[in-house]
This record gives structure tokens, C-alpha cells and sequence, in this order.
């Protein structure tokens, strides 16, 4: 069998999407006869914004889990800001920052660079480089965000000089709250840097989008597109086998994931409010109190975060899926995971968003719902009046989507590391 070392900081029980991705590729590596070992971080000791304990199930017996130390600076974060939570990604239950915080995400961004999990680093070194002495193993991949991660992965490379390959799923300095991080020139230049050396000196680097590949590409000269693969994020068939029956007594549309005010839902609420059917709006995960404020008065069910297996039942018993595209510059290649197990639940979706973007564009391959410009009141409006009328169903032979379970993409990934 082939070997593979796999460093992530977000592993079970973290929770959240992009954890999902590797905690998936090496369930399905087993099929594939490639043996996974990762470094992750103790998570007695990590900083992850929600856990998820269902996730723990798919780390399959083939799968060895080594975990490390780490040493990061959240702790005190949340004594000198008085939150008991860590900022979530793009800080979206920071809205409207206070004074301690716009210092804090001063200090984090000029001293903690590129992220402040870069603690981790030293210990998941360490581990690495004990395993790479003992056994033989054919490729390293590192996985980011935290973008520090990938520096472990430069530093392996130059050691040991086996195929490593960087599998980034955000951009890194274009990423779209990087700009509240208050950093220094100085501190840019450096994050810059870095970010070319990890993208020049790979193997092979992977990304979810087309969007995200051009930009990494425009990083350097030396970066030669051709060794940039995308292979997006997808759904597992297997966490939708069991199909939850629907007995609604009126047409939900649900939300699931983060929700704050970079995402422009006000052409979906117009059209929503003047639907005269009723209609109940489910919000499942991160959602920000400026956003529920908004939606005050109206037929509204706010859940808060769930864990996984929970997540995907309210997908399945909903009659349609409400998808938005953060509204933010370069959002044509964000491609959120929910929106492939948006497709896997087979209903509706209404998705707000670049109608240019790599997300409209799966959407209209799979045929399985329209993506609207932000401000299509009249358009949202419509759609939604047809499918309470029975009308706009999603094309239901249509098998697109399963080019987009996570076993398809195992197989793009093994391709990808050349095992």
C-alpha cells in the first residue's frame, strides 16, 4: 500500500466544513489501497470556533492519528476581550468590533504571522519528522487554513525532499476579511512571501475553484498553473442514505452554515415577506443577531449551530435550500461545502450570488436550482411563487452531481498525488 502523511489542524472533534474534507478523503483512501497517517493538534489543547463529536465516527481503523502539543494565544484572548468564544472565520460573530478587539486583531495580524495557530507548527514538526525517519512514506500533504500549516510543509520539503502536496481551500492574503486584520505594510510583505514560497516550492498544489487557481497562479512567476489542480469539496453519499420523510404543514426553505451581514439576503427577504403562501424560513448554524433582527416579525425559525448528522436532516425535510454567496470582491470562486450536500439533498436551491461564479455554474450543471443577482427581487420572488405552485422542480435525472461525492474526488486526489 502506498503511505501518505497528512498534516491538518482541523480534525475530529473539530466541527465545521472544512474539516470535513480530509476527515473524508481518507475514509474512502482505504478503497484506493493508500494507507493515511496524520499529524493534528491535541484537541484538548486546540482553538477550534465548534466542535462536532459525530464527526469522530468517520475516522475509519485504517487511519493512524497522531496528536501533537500546541501553544496559541486565544486563551487569553478571551480574558482581555471578555468573550467566551474565539472569532469565527471572517469574525462573523464579531460584528461591530470593540476597542480590545480591533487591538487583539491588531496583535494577531503583526505578530502572528500568517495566523495565530502557527504555534502548532513547532510540534507538529517535531512529530513529522519522527515518522518520516521510522517509516517510508510516499507524499506529504498539508491542508490550510491556518495558512501555517503549509509552512510545515516547507520545511519538509527542504529536509526531506519528498512530493508534497499543498492543498489550500481559502485564498490566503486575498482572502475576503484579511483587510480587518489591521496589519502593517511590513507585515504583509512578509505574509506575501510566504505565501509565494509554499506556492512555488510544492509539488503540486490544490484548490476548490477555477477562481482561487488563477489567483494563486497571478502570485508568481514561478508558479507554474499546471501543477494547480482544483478538485472542489463534496458530500459524502453515504451521510444520505437514510431519507428523512417530509410531512411539513407549510414550505420550508431552509439556510444552513454562516450568516452575517457580508451576506446580502434583502432581495431574498423583499420576496419573501411578499409571498402570500406561507412560508417558514429555517437558519441552521452561525447566524448573526443583525441578520435575525432583520427577518424580526416574520415566520422565521432561528436553530443556532448543529452537529453534522442533524444538519443534514434539515436539509432532507425542507422543500427548498437557500444558498448566499458572501458579497465580498472576488467571490466568483467561492464554492461553500454546503452547497454539494445542497445538491445531495435533491431539493430547490436559491442561491444569491456572481451569476458568473464557479457555485452558478454547478448549480446550472446539475440542474438544481437558479443562482439570482443580489438585488433580483422580482426574479427570487417568482422562483419561489413557482415552487409553491409545483412548478421548477429539480431535474431529478440528472447524476451530475455525483461527480461531486467524496469518493469521485478521492479518486481526483490520488491522481493528483500521482500514487
Amino acid at each position: 500500500m502506498k503511505k501518505v502523511l497528512i498534516i491538518t489542524y482541523y480534525w475530529p472533534p473539530s466541527g465545521g466544513a472544512g474539516v470535513q474534507r480530509w476527515l473524508k478523503f481518507t475514509k474512502y483512501f482505504k478503497e484506493f489501497d493508500i494507507e493515511p497517517t496524520v499529524i493534528t493538534v491535541n484537541p484538548n489543547k486546540a482553538s477550534y470556533p465548534v466542535r462536532d463529536e459525530t464527526l469522530i465516527a468517520d475516522v475509519g481503523n485504517h487511519v493512524k492519528v497522531y496528536t501533537t502539543n500546541t501553544f496559541e494565544p486565544y486563551g487569553a484572548y478571551k480574558k482581555v476581550s471578555n468573550k467566551t468564544e474565539i472569532p469565527y472565520s471572517g469574525f462573523a460573530n464579531e460584528s461591530n468590533p470593540s476597542f480590545i478587539q480591533q487591538i487583539t486583531r491588531f496583535i494577531r495580524g503583526n505578530f502572528f504571522i500568517p495566523d495565530a495557530r502557527k504555534g502548532w507548527n513547532k510540534y507538529a514538526l517535531a512529530k513529522a519528522r519522527e515518522l518520516l525517519k521510522e517509516e517510508n512514506f510516499d507524499a506529504i500533504v498539508t491542508t490550510s487554513p491556518p495558512h501555517s500549516t503549509q509552512l510545515i510543509g516547507l520545511k519538509l520539503k527542504e529536509e526531506f525532499n519528498l512530493p508534497w502536496l499543498a492543498d489550500l481551500r481559502d485564498p490566503w492574503t486575498d482572502i475576503y476579511y484579511y483587510k480587518y486584520m489591521n496589519h502593517t505594510s511590513w507585515a504583509k510583505r512578509i505574509d506575501a512571501k510566504m505565501e509565494r514560497m509554499a506556492l512555488e516550492k510544492a509539488d503540486d498544489v490544490v484548490v476548490v475553484s477555477e477562481a482561487i487557481k488563477k489567483m494563486f497562479a497571478s502570485k508568481s512567476e514561478a508558479v507554474d498553473a499546471n501543477k494547480i489542480h482544483v478538485i472542489p469539496n463534496g458530500f459524502d453519499e453515504e451521510d444520505f442514505k437514510s431519507v428523512a420523510t417530509i410531512s411539513n404543514d407549510e414550505f420550508v426553505i431552509t439556510y444552513t452554515g454562516t450568516l452575517s451581514d457580508i451576506y446580502d439576503a434583502s432581495a431574498f427577504i423583499t420576496a419573501f415577506r411578499s409571498c402570500k403562501t406561507k412560508i417558514k424560513l429555517k437558519l441552521v448554524g452561525r447566524i448573526a443577531d443583525e441578520v435575525v433582527e432583520k427577518l424580526r416579525g416574520e415566520n422565521i425559525e432561528v436553530i443556532g449551530y448543529v452537529d453534522h448528522p442533524k444538519s443534514i436532516e434539515y436539509l432532507q425535510t425542507s422543500d427548498a435550500l437557500l444558498l448566499i454567496i458572501p458579497k465580498i470582491e472576488n467571490n466568483e470562486g467561492i464554492l461553500t461545502g454546503k452547497l454539494f450536500e445542497y445538491l445531495a439533498a435533491r431539493k430547490p436551491i436559491i442561491a444569491l450570488g456572481p451569476k458568473n461564479g464557479d457555485a452558478a455554474s454547478i448549480i446550472q450543471e446539475c440542474a438544481a436550482g437558479k443562482m439570482f443577482d443580489y438585488s433580483d427581487e422580482e426574479g427570487i420572488g417568482n422562483y419561489v411563487s413557482n415552487l409553491l405552485e409545483g412548478k421548477n422542480p429539480i431535474d431529478q435525472l440528472n447524476k451530475n452531481y455525483l461527480n461531486y461525492s467524496r469518493k469521485a474526488l478521492t479518486k481526483q486526489m490520488i491522481e493528483t498525488l500521482n500514487l
